[in-house]
């Protein structure tokens, strides 16, 4: 989300002014942060044969039932990469019971959808349907899941496209920035490895690896199940257990994963003649449990703000300029910018990062930004699809889905002094990638950061 610039740059400015390293000053009155905390009576949670289930109950009669397969990339090893979401795609090739074409002449008669999407904490399986049909998808989903064909030919065929998708992003400036960052920032960390996998690991994937992956993953202390519809939880019950309750117990716990040890700023270069030239710097962050967490996204949306304000507006270097929030298990951020003078955005990026280290933002001046936050959350949080992904991480970051009505008032608890202190501790030893015109950038410079 970017910051309102011009408000914070004068509320910054102005505490500048007056104090370099001081404290906040003080803040307007507000309520204690508990009594904000909203009651949700619309969601529970329980276990259907050992399956963690998390249902909120809506007056819509779409569903969207969401099951996050635990562990993501932590699970995986470089030569297992991108087994877990193609696993789940080749299913789309056929089942036992509904062969491809009948499988996809069932689902088209239910005007449904089935999504698939594999990140670093978890792989999400999940349903997008109406409750006149939910039995018949969940016949078909839960069939893919337990029992897919999984033919070689429609194995190389998903492999391919597979492959095909990794040359394309290699082919996008963008998309190989976010890799690279990715293999350096999170070198020695499993978050260095991406979820769909390398050409590497897909290329000797085979139907047995393929099996052996069913065999060893797919069981039920993986798997969190979270409903957000109309669906009646006897009903529920009944479809999970006749289903996904079949499935062996196993043993998997999830645990937060560990951080990444602080290590000096260095750069990265990747050499391509380009229109401009892509920076991007990765910051390390505590994780999503910790108290720094909402303090550190707000440190984040002022910077992004700032960085906008000042290089694009002020100094017309870029179209595009930011400081991103990466909202995962293990929380990092970026410093982004694309520019065809990439010394002048790092030395305004490096001023704006010395800015919110060394002066401390009146706590009243971050209300607009916060309320501007929140209605933004809000109104991306309408949707079904939102509100089970939301309870989803608040259930594996912070332990319990009620934390997910904790969000609003650890916002609003953020003071100035948190933004001075966060920004203090982890916009530093920034982990930069550039592709471009080495001639163009300064090492130096990006290490300095």
């Amino acid at each position: 989300m970017r910051a309102a610039p011009f408000l914070l740059v004068a509320a910054i400015s102005a505490s500048a002014s007056a104090q370099r390293v001081s404290p906040a000053l003080p803040s307007a009155p507000r309520s204690s942060p508990a009594a904000r905390v909203h009651l949700d009576t619309s969601t529970t949670s329980y276990t259907i044969d050992g399956i963690r289930v998390i249902h909120r109950v809506g007056a819509t009669h779409l569903v969207v039932m969401n099951l996050y397969l635990l562990g993501g990339v932590r699970n995986a090893t470089p030569e297992t990469a991108g087994l877990e979401p193609l696993y789940l795609a080749v299913s789309e090739q056929g089942t036992e019971r509904y062969p491809k074409d009948a499988l996809r002449r069932a689902m088209a008669r239910t005007g449904s959808s089935i999504a698939l999407d594999a990140n670093e904490d978890w792989t999400l399986y999940g349903i997008r349907s109406t409750t006149d049909v939910l039995d018949s998808v969940w016949n078909i989903y839960t069939d893919r899941l337990l029992r897919p064909r999984l033919e070689p030919t429609e194995i190389d065929f998903v492999r391919n496209q597979a492959l095909s998708g990794l040359r394309q992003l290699n082919e996008s400036p963008d998309a190989l920035l976010s890799r690279v960052a990715d293999s350096v920032a999170f070198r020695g960390h499993a978050y260095a490895l991406s979820p769909m996998g390398s050409t590497a690991s897909l290329s000797a994937m085979s139907r047995e690896s393929l099996l052996r992956w069913k065999d060893q993953w797919l069981v039920k202390s993986r798997l969190l199940l979270v409903v957000v519809g109309d669906v009646p939880r006897a009903k529920l019950e009944r479809m999970v257990a006749s289903s996904l309750g079949k499935l062996p117990a196993g043993d998997y716990a999830w645990a937060m994963p560990d951080t990444i040890p602080a290590r000096a700023s260095s750069l990265t270069v990747v050499p391509q003649t380009l229109p401009t030239n892509y920076v991007s710097g990765t910051f390390r962050g505590p994780r999503a449990n910790e108290k720094d967490a909402a303090a550190l996204r707000v440190a984040a949306a002022v910077l992004s703000g700032q960085l906008f304000s000042e290089i694009r507006s002020k100094n017309n270097l870029t179209y595009t300029a930011s400081a991103n929030f990466h909202d995962q298990a293990l929380i990092s951020g970026t410093l982004f910018v694309t520019t065809t003078l990439p010394d002048s955005a790092l030395k305004i990026m490096r001023a704006q990062v010395q800015l919110l280290q060394e002066v401390t933002i009146p706590t009243q001046a971050l209300a607009p930004l916060i309320q501007q936050f929140l209605t933004e959350y809000f109104l991306n949080n309408e949707t079904s699809t939102a509100q089970a992904d939301f309870l989803a991480r608040a259930q594996l970051y912070m332990g319990d889905w009620q934390a997910a009505n904790r969000f609003m008032a650890d916002l609003r608890a953020v003071t100035g002094e948190d933004v001075r202190r966060v920004s203090r501790r982890y916009l530093r030893n920034v982990q930069w990638v550039y592709i471009g015109d080495p001639a163009r950038i300064t090492r130096k410079l990006a290490e300095s950061f």
